[in-house]
């Protein structure tokens, strides 16, 4: 067993190199001996090694004597339905999540989906798996059946989600909609089923090959297939997902690819115009859109540190009805403080039926006009604090507000010219020698002009 698989939030490698059936077998037989369940949910994605890992952690979580649910082939996000829901002990989805095909890995959750990551014992599995002496021969053995019971939870789960939007509203878009060829198609024709939408299907159904490559819609070529079509088709806006339909795209009606900062906004918007006085969660990356739309709309904006572990753990704490990160994930105290990527499309769907403007103007009035954005630049450094330390020692005097919750954030107000504010985020990656950067300003030149002077701070 590799131990580089065990990452912050869940275990992911290449397929059979890096992780495999015996690994599976003995990750899933630690997580028993962690939780002491009762029993566990089971489910996989749509990658070819999957079920063939799925197998092993079934027949792991049966040798220890504990009660299998069979959710089958799942989207991430109905892991943390088929637990939450139902009450049951934890899960585990076989899930790499947007990596290419030839990687595969494990997310696993507790009793009400609370994540098991590396602050709350993924690390503490990892050694019990490293401590256990298994007979590869265990894998050949039968399942014990009547500890498996398979359960079909589409339904259910199309129903939470319809709960989020009046489907009784929505206009006859026509949409295109990209799973990635991931299980989000099928979901997405049952939850839709019954509506007037004409959907262009695109990469739709699952193919655990992966054809077009990485899952990945937050690489910008990966969207250039779907801004052409929803262009072509004169369609009303595209939605995308990764290959484990947990992140949601959005693109407007011209094809633009709407960042998740401004989603976020957006849907703190529509969560606030139903009830005020709520809290909104946000990473520390980029804030002002949200920290005003919270404002003007009588809610109040709580920054956190990037990462669903934590973001998930602050929304209870702080009873946050939304949270949302740059990354396209976005989580809803309705769907038990977890993320979910076909919530957001069916509160769109009704916002957007409301509306009389088309989807790029509304993004452009209420975000693009004010809020300019650097998106996050990557670099590789050989000492990743000592170059945030150079940065934070650089800027922290000029600045009229810091957060150092999640790397450097720091904001340069001016009372008297409101285009000459700006902001930065650096932080360093969980897994990598990478500085993250995000820039934001409210006009597009200074925001360029601060973007390159941090950037040769960073490039030395």
């Amino acid at each position: 067993m590799n131990k580089n698989i065990f990452k912050a939030y869940d275990i992911r490698g290449i397929y059979p190199t890096e992780i495999n059936e015996l690994d599976v077998y003995k990750i899933a037989t630690s997580l028993c001996q962690f939780l002491k369940p009762t029993e566990l949910v089971v489910g996989c994605d749509v990658r070819l090694s999957s079920p063939a890992l799925k197998k092993a952690a079934i027949k792991a979580i049966t040798d220890q004597g504990i009660r299998v649910i069979d959710v089958g082939e799942i989207s991430t996000d109905m892991l943390y339905f088929s637990v939450a829901n139902y009450g049951y002990a934890g899960g585990i989805t076989l899930t790499a999540s947007h990596n290419p095909g030839e990687y595969n890995g494990m997310k696993i959750v507790r009793e009400q989906s609370k994540p098991i990551s590396g602050d709350t014992g993924i690390y503490d599995i990892r050694d019990m798996a490293f401590a256990l002496d298994v007979d590869p021969v265990v894998l050949d053995g039968e399942i014990n059946e009547s500890l498996v019971e398979k359960k079909d939870i589409l339904n259910d789960y199309a129903e939470k989600i319809q709960s989020f939007a009046d489907f009784s509203k929505f206009k006859k878009f026509k949409i295109v909609a990209n799973p990635n060829f991931g299980v989000g198609g099928r979901a997405l024709t049952k939850i839709l089923e019954g509506t007037k939408l004409d959907i262009v299907k695109i990469n739709y159904e699952p193919d655990g090959n992966f054809p077009k490559g990485r899952p990945d819609p937050l690489i910008p070529t990966n969207r250039e297939e779907i801004s052409k079509l929803v262009v072509e088709t004169g369609a009303d806006f595209g939605v995308a997902w990764d290959a484990d339909a947990d992140r949601c795209f959005f693109f407007t009606e011209k094809g633009e690819f709407i960042e998740g900062y401004f989603i976020t906004a957006l849907l703190a918007k529509i969560f606030l115009d139903r009830k005020n006085g709520e809290k909104i969660l946000h990473d520390t990356r980029l804030t002002w859109a949200i920290e005003d739309i919270a404002s003007q709309n009588g809610g109040t904006n709580v920054p956190t540190k990037a990462g669903h572990a934590f973001i998930k753990e602050r929304m209870r704490q702080e009873n946050a009805v939304f949270g949302g990160e740059m990354s396209a994930h976005y989580y809803f105290r309705d769907y038990f403080f977890c993320d979910c990527g076909m919530i957001p499309l069916v509160m769109i769907l009704e916002f957007l039926s409301k509306q009389e403007k088309p989807f790029s103007q509304i993004i452009q009035e209420m975000f693009w006009d004010t809020y300019h954005v650097s998106g996050e630049i990557n670099n590789e450094v050989a000492d990743v604090s000592a170059v945030i330390e150079k940065i934070r020692f650089k800027y922290i005097a000029q600045s009229s507000k810091s957060d150092l919750q999640d790397g450097v954030s720091l904001d340069f107000i001016d009372t008297t010219n409101d285009l000459n504010n700006w902001r930065f985020n650096v932080r360093g990656s969980n897994t990598e020698p990478l500085i993250r950067l995000n820039v934001e300003a409210k006009n597009n030149k200074l925001m360029e002009e601060k973007r390159d002077e941090l950037l040769a701070i960073i490039r030395g």
